[in-house]
């Protein structure tokens, strides 16, 4: 009998004591290489802050989209809690959220410095409710600059694009696109080197760090890269609704913390990434060209006439979305002089 009884007793300490075997894992999906790609490199630094901090929680990161969820489908698994966090490019989500299309409008972000200038503003606050009406929670920014990378011949002005069958991440860059003669279509990140390689693609928009862990730069000959840039790409870590809610204030406090460590190495990383693709894409013997003042000026025009009004024909939210972030732009300008 006091067998029994130390054996029950010992159960309860098992069973009752909290340890880091024991923890609720949270998972975090995302589709870029492990450790090649400084998204991946983020997360992984938001995994160790967290579990710095408290072991109550276990935190693993799946890149290369290892847990069979596909890019498009995750804002799906983020409202139904398939999936606890993600590394999220708003864009995808716009058949579904159409103001998300704000991350993608071209020339609208034109550097990190001017992507800097909008962690501390009110279109943060907008987007992030935004976020939360739709089911996630957005714990870091991650702007990401881009450029053109190409089989055919060299982007500069809008001109340039004739005739090319051009992939993009969101509908409306793809709106200014057609209106300079190319034609476009939309993909995932990962599909674009068998596009490319099958010659179903001329040329893709996308980030410096997808262009360095999908390789993009063995399978192509022409790149336009540069700032200001047409593109800047948004991949937010974000944390599905439900997941956050089940956190204690202690533990969201946390994620708060560990997410804005995780930022801040993010945009050291993103300072000197243009010089590294600039020298991968050589290297690989890709004919970098360097967007010049004019070409992005003429870009800027060619949006504004189209990208930029379209959007603001989504709904009146989206109308507020760009207004209040041109205004943003406008002010930090206006502080600088």
């Amino acid at each position: 009998m006091h067998l029994l009884h130390a054996a029950v007793l010992l159960f309860l300490v098992i069973d009752l004591t909290p340890t880091a075997a024991g923890a609720q894992e949270i998972r975090i999906s995302h589709q870029w290489a492990e450790q090649t790609d400084a998204r991946d490199r983020a997360a992984r630094v938001f995994v160790q802050e967290v579990e710095k901090r408290t072991r109550e929680l276990s935190l693993r990161v799946y890149p290369s989209s290892s847990l069979n969820i596909k890019p498009n489908d995750l804002l799906v698994a983020l409202q139904d809690g398939s999936v606890e966090m993600a590394i999220y490019p708003l864009v995808y989500a716009v058949s579904k959220v159409p103001e998300f299309s704000l991350a993608g409008l071209p020339a609208l972000v034109p550097n990190v410095e001017a992507a800097h200038a909008l962690k501390s503003s009110a279109i943060f606050l907008m987007l992030q409710s935004l976020a939360e009406d739709n089911g996630f929670k957005i714990l870091a920014l991650l702007w990401n600059p881009g450029g053109f990378l190409g089989m055919q011949r060299e982007i500069s002005g809008p001109a340039s694009v004739q005739g090319l069958r051009i992939r993009v991440s969101d509908p409306l860059f793809g709106v200014m696109l057609k209106d300079a003669g190319a034609s476009v279509t939309t993909m995932p990140s990962n599909e674009i080197p068998g596009a490319l390689k099958s010659g179903s693609l001329d040329s893709v928009v996308t980030t410096y760090e997808t262009m360095l862990s999908l390789k993009i730069y063995e399978v192509a000959k022409f790149a336009t890269i540069g700032s200001p840039s047409v593109f800047m790409g948004f991949s937010p870590l974000v944390v599905s609704l439900s997941t956050w809610q089940k956190l204690t204030p202690e533990q969201q406090a946390i994620f708060e913390e560990a997410a804005a460590v995780a930022d801040r190495y993010y945009e050291s990383e993103q300072g000197n990434v243009e010089r590294r693709t600039i020298a991968t894409l050589r290297k690989a013997g890709v004919s970098v060209h360097r967007m010049t003042k004019e070409e992005y000026l003429a870009w800027l025009q060619t949006a504004q006439q189209t990208a930029w009004v379209e959007y603001t024909k989504v709904n009146p939210r989206a109308r507020e979305l760009l207004v209040t972030l041109v205004r943003t732009f406008l002010d930090d300008v206006a502080e600088v002089k």
